[in-house]
């Protein structure tokens, strides 16, 4: 028991030098950090767009809510169906009703072009055509400025998101539908989700203004409750007069994300191992250069008892320590720079842009903290190495 309280007095006796040698390094020491610190700030800035917009994705539906398309579509953009289709679909067991009538909103999905704010540049915006259910299929949708557009006219209301990012979605402003220009009499919120991307506006008159006689795209519907979804599902499924995919909203919009969470998950940790790979290299010359500036310490230590094992965990406590700093500093520029920052990108499944804010979750910061420990770790172990094996009368010679 006192052979392993000497050896933990040893290691900490050791760590605390090097730490008060620091400010005689403080050049090396101070890129060291920053450099640690700028491959975390990378990492988590990178993964909080995919994690922004995973949750925009799951703010958009939820467990009693349905989606159904046309069999093999992977996008509402693929999908059709008719005005009898829809029918079969808001009179299936499990979809919930009102006083008028069944919860179920039969859409059309076209793309309009609208230059973005922050760069002028024509980008793709969704405008969906929806019914009278479309407010009570979805949830936390509300108006938040102006009014709901007058079924028959021709008006639209748009997402707060778009709103942001795309030029004239502002109350009063206008947008071009076809050949004509259709004013914006409200703007809208959804808890966050995909639908403050669109823009809204009547199903029959958008039908009249692309041409589209009566058919739609998909069908958002409200079950009675979440165990609603299979009896709802079988029965559109087994019906011979439909050819159709159903999905509750929550796993169809998992489903847009997919492609778009990949890319930029493998380009978060590409980007970070590289720049990871520097920071390293940083690392290890920091602790070369305390190493060769305490040579002469460390022989000494060792001649009085201090065993290699209490020299190596030493100088890998600093090393740790320089780098969980830097992966603090890292992690608390990434939450204030990104967390809730608004941008907007395509949806690959759609091509339409898809409005969103950037999530630095408590998660991500502490993965850019762990790649921040495994730069320590690598880049203090070579240096530790070292030290332990110095000859200590040669090592004494020094200086």
């Amino acid at each position: 028991m006192t052979a392993l309280f000497n050896w933990f007095a040893q290691i900490g006796s050791i760590a605390r030098f090097g730490l008060m040698s620091i400010p005689q390094r403080r050049g090396a020491v101070t890129a060291t950090v920053f450099g640690i610190a700028g491959v975390v700030l990378v990492f988590v800035g990178v993964l909080s767009i995919a994690a922004g917009f995973r949750r925009a994705m799951a703010n958009s539906g939820s467990a009693d809510a349905a989606i159904v398309l046309r069999s093999g579509s992977d996008s509402e953009m693929v999908s059709g169906l008719g005005r009898n289709d829809t029918r079969l679909i808001a009179d299936a067991p499990g979809v919930a009703r009102n006083a008028a009538g069944p919860l179920s909103s039969a859409e059309l999905f076209v793309i309009i072009n609208l230059p973005k704010r922050s760069t002028g540049t024509d980008a793709n915006v969704p405008l969906r055509g929806v019914e009278a259910a479309a407010t009570s299929v979805r949830d936390n949708l509300r108006i938040t400025a102006g009014r709901m557009f007058e079924w028959g006219r021709n008006e639209v209301i748009v997402g707060a998101g778009a709103a942001r990012e795309f030029a004239g979605l502002e109350v009063g402003g206008s947008v071009k539908v076809g050949r004509e220009t259709w004013p914006v009499v409200g703007e809208f919120t959804a808890g966050g989700g995909v639908a403050e991307s669109e823009v809204w506006s009547d199903a029959k008159v958008l039908q009249a203004a692309y041409n589209r006689g009566d058919s739609f795209q998909s069908v958002y519907v409200r079950l009675n409750s979440a165990g609603a979804f299979q009896e709802f599902k079988d029965a559109l499924t087994a019906n011979p007069q439909l050819s159709v995919k159903v999905l509750r909203q929550s796993e169809h919009f998992a489903e847009q994300s997919t492609a778009m969470m990949k890319l930029i998950t493998t380009l978060g940790y590409l980007i970070a191992f590289l720049m990871a790979v520097g920071a390293v290299f940083g690392a290890l010359n920091t602790m070369y250069s305390a190493v060769a500036a305490r040579t002469r310490e460390i022989a000494t230590l060792r001649a009085l008892g201090f065993g290699r094992g209490a020299v190596v965990i030493a100088l890998m406590i600093e090393s740790l320590l320089l780098a969980v700093g830097g992966g603090i500093v890292g992690a608390g520029l990434a939450y204030l720079a990104f967390n809730n920052f608004h941008a907007a990108t395509i949806n690959w499944q759609s091509f339409s842009m898809v409005a969103f804010a950037f999530a630095v979750t408590p998660a991500l910061l502490v993965q850019g903290i762990f790649w921040a420990t495994g730069i320590g770790l690598i880049g203090g172990l070579l240096p530790a190495l070292r030290a332990a094996r110095l000859p200590i009368a040669a090592a004494l010679r020094e200086l």
